[in-house]
Parts: structure tokens; sequence; C-alpha cells
């Protein structure tokens, strides 16, 4: 049977009145419309419509016309290669486009119908959700149903179901947001459950179920506070790793004589005195040794403290220059050159000053190199072998915007080194795909425009540290950031 015997005749009669009308004057005839028209270029023609539709969504809002377009499609082609006669060939393409502009019709009123329920879908598969499996394949057949009603002219239908599917795409919405950003703790803590954490680290395992709960429930009533749902994921995450690690530790005591436990906690503290330049305080208790720990670094605190007088002091010699500077006469080149440079020179030090506020001393070191300023990212930690940034960055990096939007639009260039471990060509590579990594991440949240951000590898070239301890090779795996402010 021809495809167009497949239409209704009212289809038919129109479709070629219409066709025939358009000529104007006398019809011609059928041969003589085949002998005017290409089948390859209406073939043509239409596999781009139908294409331009699948865009539009014409597949999902009115799949039962849309397939039957794709199929007459196709069997215009076949005929085209089997050198089927031309008003075949083209009657086929017609019957084609017939069913293609009713499946534009029928979308036309899904999308007035369904509004609410195509919205939400988007926002689902926005989500994720279309990687959440056999639940989500079972409402999208949910939601055809709902356009087949509408093709079948069933509004009633359509009207009456669209609220169940409206309801599971908002779950499924829900859902994929969840996994998306709690995924990876749930499934740790449910690991840590299956090893037995209840009865080996049963208070950790009720800290990070607690953190983990919290979260759920912000993303339940919020789930659009992105900002926020990040910062209570790595929250739940940490805690859930911290689980993890507290586990293994206990495992390895369990494990270990006495003695040998004894000498693991010894070896932690005795390397970390050594970093601060402590003598050997091994003949003292655990207590006594983490006591001078803490000195040492309230030490170093009061020493950053210092720096911070010095600052205020050389602002205040700044102050005295500028009016010094202010009450020569006249307003020769050279008198505003020097005005020019104390003020950089002075908004450079307030700017060092607020940056330097900005990161606690653990996390960054901050100094000055000649006119450059140098965020030492100290906690900025990648997995091994890694260039991915994970969420437990999330909140350092937010405070290197913070301290990059101080400076409006500076240059920057984002430093990546390695320890010594393994080839020097490799850790160039991985250093470079680091930096990159950061500063794609920079321009992604848009703290600064991507012409203004370079990324440069070094590898192992410039340790802060000795590579022969593992305290000396964490130091120098790091991320530095350079800025250069821009001139006003």
């Amino acid at each position: 049977m021809h495809p167009l015997n497949r239409l209704n005749m009212p289809w038919i009669t129109l479709l070629l009145v219409l066709f025939l009308s358009a000529c104007g004057g006398r019809p011609p005839s059928l041969s003589t419309v085949v002998e005017n028209q290409d089948p390859v270029e209406q073939l043509v023609s239409l596999e781009s419509d139908l294409e331009a539709a699948r865009q539009e969504n014409l597949n999902i809002l009115s799949p039962r016309y849309f397939a039957k377009a794709e199929r007459l499609y196709q069997e215009a082609q076949d005929m085209l290669e089997r050198e089927t006669d031309l008003s075949e060939i083209l009657l086929t393409i017609t019957a084609g486009r017939v069913e293609l502009q009713r499946s534009e019709q029928t979308a036309q009123i899904a999308r007035t119908v369904l509004a609410d329920v195509i919205k939400v879908r988007e926002l689902a598969l926005a989500a994720g959700a279309a990687d959440l499996g056999t639940e989500y394949t079972a409402t999208e057949d949910r939601f055809l149903q709902l356009t087949r009603a509408i093709e079948d002219n069933d509004l009633d239908s359509a009207q009456k179901d669209k609220a169940k599917v409206f309801n599971a795409f908002d779950q499924l919405e829900l859902r994929a947001i969840k996994e998306q950003n709690l995924g990876e703790a749930h499934r740790l803590l449910d690991q840590a459950i299956a090893n037995r954490a209840a009865r080996q680290a049963p208070l950790s395992l009720a800290e990070a179920q607690q953190k983990l709960d919290e979260a759920d429930a912000f993303v339940t009533t919020r789930r659009y506070q992105r900002d926020e749902i990040r910062q209570k994921a790595a929250e739940a995450l940490f805690y859930s790793r911290r689980l993890e690690q507290i586990m293994l530790q206990s495992q390895r005591q369990e494990t270990l004589p006495a003695e040998q436990a004894a000498l693991y906690v010894e070896g932690l503290l005795h390397q970390t005195a050594e970093q601060l330049n402590l003598p050997d305080q091994r003949d003292r208790v655990f207590e006594g040794q983490l006591e001078g720990i803490l000195t040492a670094i309230a030490s170093s605190q009061q020493q950053g403290q210092d720096q911070q007088d010095e600052i205020g002091a050389l602002e205040a010699t700044i102050d005295q220059l500028r009016v010094q500077i202010a009450s020569l006469e006249g307003s020769t080149r050279d008198e505003r050159t020097a005005r020019q440079q104390l003020a950089e020179e002075r908004r450079f030090q307030k700017l060092f000053s607020q940056v330097q506020g900005v990161f606690s001393p653990g996390e960054a070191e901050v100094y000055k190199q000649g006119d450059r300023l140098i965020i030492r990212l100290k906690t900025m930690s990648f997995s091994v072998g890694q260039a991915v940034i994970e969420s437990d960055n999330y909140p350092l990096l937010a405070k290197a915007q913070q301290a990059i939007a101080l400076f409006g639009e500076p240059q920057a260039v984002i430093e990546g080194h390695t320890d010594s471990t393994g080839s020097a060509a490799a850790n160039l590579v991985l250093s470079q795909k680091r930096a990159e990594a950061v500063r794609a991440y920079l321009v992604a949240n848009d703290t600064l425009p991507k012409e203004k951000v370079e990324a440069t590898g070094y590898g192992s070239e410039r340790p802060l540290a000795s590579d022969q301890t593992a305290a000396g090779r964490a130091i120098n795996r790091r991320i530095d950031i350079v800025l250069i402010p821009a001139q006003p």
C-alpha cells in the first residue's frame, strides 16, 4: 500500500488542492509537477526539517506523528536508491511532510497543555535525572503516554494524569541533585557501615551520619541554593572520609603491638617538630611534645603579627612622604610620578594586608615579590596522579576568589608544583594540568576573564623543602597564585 493511502482522504484532497491552486492559472498535471521538482533536493529538505523538529523535541511532544514522518523519509530514501518512479518518491516525501506538519501542530498543543510538566522535566534532565536508570525511563514513558493522549485528541486523559507525571519528574530532579552532591558521601558512609563502623568507630559514624542528614534535609527544602548545598555537601563528604580514616587507624592500632603503636604516634609528632626546626623532644611525654609544637606555631603567628605591624609602620612612612610631596611647590613631572608611585605603593600595601586577612595561617601564605602578590595555597590537595579539583577544596578556592576580587581584574598566573617523586617529565605534565584545572575553575566561576589568567606548571623545579621527608614533599606539592595588580 502506498504511504498516501494510509492518510485520510480529506488530508489528501486538501494537500493536492493547496498544492495545485498555489501554482495559479490552469492547474498543471501531476507529471508536470514531478518534472518540476528534484526529489533529491526535496529529500534533503525534509531531512533538514526533521532534524530541526527533533531539536524542538517534536519526537517527544508528538512521538507517533514524528515517527511516521521519519519512516516516510526513510521509505523515500530507499525508493530513491531503488530508482523508483519519481512521482512515487515525491508523493512519499509529501506524505512525510504531512505527518511532520501534524507533529508540529500536536506539539504546539502539548506545549500549552503540558507546559508545567515540560518545564519540570527540563529541570530534572538538567540536574542529571537521566542517569538514575529505570526510575527515569519509567517516568519518561509516562510522559510519552501524555503526549500520545494529546495525539489521540484525548485531552481529558492528559489533564487528568499530568499532575502525577509532574510530581514524578519533580522527585527525580530532587534525587538527581542529591546524587550529584551527596552521592559520594552516601556511598562512603554505606561502605563504612558495611565494614562494621558501628563497632569500630561509633562516635565518628554518628557524627558523619548527622552531617549527611543535615545536608540531605537542606537539599530537600532548598534545592536551588547551589552555593550553600556545595558547602554542606563538602562538609558531609569530609566527615564521611574522616570516618573512613578513623576506621583504618583503628584497625591498624588493633593489629600493632603496644610499643609500635606508641612509636607510630611519636613519629608523627617528631616529623612535625622537625618541620618547625624544634629540638628533639622525644624524651618528653606526648602531651609535652604537642605543647612544644603548639608553642612554636603560636610564635610563628606572632611573627606574622610583627610583619603586620611593620606594614603599618611603612604605611605611616608613606603618609609622611605624601605630606612632604604635597608641600612641595609646583607640579613637575618628577613630582607627579613620585606621588603616583607612593599612592600605588600604599594601595598595594593595603591590599596585601586585606588578602592576608582572608586566609588563616594554616590555609595559605601571602607575601610580596616586587610588584607581585603571591598566594600559596598550602591546603590545596589533589588525589595522587590526578588533576581533578575535589569538592573539599571549594572553601579554600572561594577564599582565593575573594582575595583576587580585592584587586579588581589583575593579571594572574596559576603555578603548579609537585614533589620529585616519579619522573621529571611526568611531574611537569601533572603540575601543568593541575594549574590549568585551577585556572578553569576561576574562569568558570567568573573570578577573572580567561584572557587575564594563565597557567604554568613547574613540576619539581622549585621545591620549598627537602623531598627526603613526607612533610617536605607535602609542602612542595602546591598551587601558587601570582597576582599582578592592574595599573590605575
